[in-house]
């Protein structure tokens, strides 16, 4: 029969539909294969379409803004939150304002229109990675800013408005509602046990090896145990990171792990769209003992209706169990 299981973290509750259950092969979305032909304002030559270049990765005898590159970040031609002004916050009654101050930025990962984070060089990966850092590094010299949210959405069915790999990040004057409750959850877990609710996950999750999909020496990733869509995971450092950083100076192991459970969902699900989130702690509380970073992949397979939004509830035709064995035994 179905079963409600509540995720320990969010205090989210899902329907784990048993009776829906769905194999990899019942799931009908268009693959994200990437075509050839056509106009893409981030493949080389096209660099005068994009605003101008924060940073890229590219040689010393190239000028900016023009081709030679292998990862470039741009400023989003369209930005939710713009970097100028103050912040201005204001109360109208029960009613609170504040000017929308922040930033929106693009990493173009690769300048191969026809390559993905999963079929790309593993050590373009890591640029990739080291790309999130430095910005975030940047971006939280700005007092105005408490928050920086990395995302990634593969596929028009996720989000994506452009075929050509990218991923985005949204700096905030204010800490994301999703964030909060996890660092609420996590703050209030330590001070009942004085442990990190995400090191005992991981720590409960390899004892059992029920929903393990993958580790390597630095980081696991697993079929989370109240997951909200099918084939959702997480990848977790082993050890206690409280914000995104690279190990031993080092984002070998993240750029592994990542590429090879993107790489088993292509295989699994045939190339599905997908969203990811890096979610780390606050500027202001990056360094504590209680809120550990991860990733958060999450690939769209179901729609999301009303008794969805009505009730908070996700409906999952897809026991983690049963997805983590199909992960692990896909062939790459």
């Amino acid at each position: 029969m179905p079963e409600l299981r509540k995720d320990p973290i969010s205090g989210r509750w899902v329907i784990i539909s048993v009776e829906r259950g769905k194999r990899p092969t019942d799931f009908i979305s268009p693959s994200q294969k990437r075509r050839a032909g056509g106009f893409c304002p981030f493949c080389p030559g096209n660099e005068h379409t994009a605003p101008p270049e924060i940073i890229a990765f590219r040689p010393a005898s190239t000028p900016p803004n023009s081709p030679g590159w292998s990862l470039r970040v741009v400023p989003n031609k369209f930005p939710a939150l713009q970097i100028q002004g103050d912040l201005n916050k204001r109360g109208e009654g029960v009613f609170d304002r504040m000017n929308g101050v922040g930033a929106h930025e693009v990493i173009i990962e690769t300048p191969e229109h026809q390559l993905s984070l999963a079929t790309m060089p593993q050590r373009a990966v890591e640029d990739v990675l080291w790309a999130y850092y430095f910005r975030l590094a940047d971006l939280k010299k700005d007092s105005r800013l408490k928050y920086v949210l990395i995302f990634k959405n593969e596929g028009e069915i996720a989000g994506a408005s452009l075929e050509h790999t990218h991923s985005q990040l949204v700096a905030l004057p204010i800490v994301p509602k999703s964030v909060k409750e996890e660092m609420d959850s996590a703050r209030k877990y330590y001070d009942n046990k004085e442990r990190c609710i995400f090191c005992d996950i991981i720590n409960q999750e390899l004892g059992s090896d029920k929903r393990v999909i993958y580790e390597n020496n630095k980081y696991v990733a697993i079929s989370p145990f109240a997951p909200r869509e099918p084939f959702e995971t997480w990848i977790l450092p082993k050890n206690h990171e409280s914000n995104f950083l690279p190990p031993d100076k080092s984002f070998a192991s993240l750029a592994e792990i990542l590429q090879r459970i993107l790489k088993q969902l292509d295989r699994v699900l045939d190339t599905p769209p997908y969203n990811f989130i890096i979610h780390t702690s606050p500027f202001k509380e990056e360094v504590n003992d209680y809120y550990h970073w991860h990733i958060e992949i999450v690939p769209k397979l179901t729609k999301t209706a009303g008794f969805e939004w009505g009730s908070g509830f996700y409906i999952n035709p897809t026991p983690p169990e049963e997805a983590t064995k199909f992960m692990r035994e896909a062939k790459i």
